[in-house]
C-alpha cells in the first residue's frame, strides 16, 4: 500500500469538505488515517490466508469441530464504511484439524480487505475447506452494516445473515441442518435450558 498516496487522499477529502489545516487538530489526521488503513482496517492484504491455517493430522471420521461467536470487522466494499458482527464456523475433519486460533486468524485474514459481506463468507469456506481438506465445511456471517444503519435508510437494528457450505454440509440436508442447528445454538440452549 502507499500510505504517501493515502494521506494525500485524506486530506483532499478533508479539504473537500471544507476543513482547513491551519490548527492543531488536523495536521497529523492524514497520516494517522492512512496508518489506521494500511496496520489495521486493510491489514489482511499483507497476510496469506492459507499460510494462517496450520493443521494437525487426526484420525478419519472425526466428530465436527465447530467455534461460535468469532467476532469480526471488515471494510464494505461499495461505501468504505465499516461493518462487523461474529463468525460460526464448523467443519467435518478428513485427516486434519485446526488450532482453534488459527480459524480466527482466517476469519481476520479475509475480513481486514475491503469486501462485501457474502464474499467474505464463501472465502472463510474455501480456506478453511481447501486447507483442511475437510469433508465438510460451512460459516455463517451475521453483522450490522454502518452502510445501511448510519446513513441511507437508517434502519439501526438490521442485521445481514450470509451462509457458505462445502462438501457434506452443501450436500447433504440433514448433516446441514444438524450443524447449523449447533452453530446457532438451538440444541445447547434447549440443553442448557432441560427443554426438548
Amino acid at each position: 500500500m502507499d500510505r504517501s498516496k493515502m494521506e494525500t487522499a485524506v486530506r483532499s477529502f478533508l479539504e473537500g469538505i471544507g476543513q482547513r489545516f491551519d490548527g492543531d487538530d488536523l495536521v497529523a489526521t492524514p497520516a494517522r488515517v492512512a496508518r489506521a488503513w494500511c496496520e489495521d482496517l486493510l491489514a489482511g492484504y499483507d497476510l496469506d490466508p492459507s499460510a494462517e491455517l496450520t493443521w494437525m493430522p487426526v484420525e478419519p471420521g472425526s466428530d465436527p469441530v465447530m467455534v461460535r461467536r468469532l467476532r469480526f470487522a471488515s471494510v464494505c466494499v461499495h461505501h468504505l464504511l465499516p461493518f462487523f458482527g461474529f463468525a460460526h464456523v464448523a467443519y467435518a475433519p478428513d485427516r486434519r484439524i485446526a488450532g482453534l486460533s488459527k480459524i480466527g486468524r482466517v476469519v481476520d485474514a479475509h475480513a481486514r480487505r475491503l469486501q462485501t459481506q457474502e464474499r467474505l463468507t464463501a472465502a472463510i469456506v474455501d480456506t478453511l475447506h481447501g486447507g483442511l481438506e475437510a469433508g465438510g465445511t460451512i460459516a455463517l456471517l451475521e453483522a450490522e452494516h454502518t452502510c445501511m444503519t448510519v446513513r441511507g435508510v437508517r434502519k439501526d437494528q438490521g442485521r445481514m445473515v450470509t451462509l457458505s457450505s462445502a462438501g457434506l454440509y452443501r450436500e447433504d440436508p440433514a448433516a446441514r441442518n444438524e450443524i447449523l442447528g449447533l452453530l446457532l445454538g438451538r440444541a445447547l440452549d434447549s440443553e442448557s435450558s432441560g427443554q426438548d
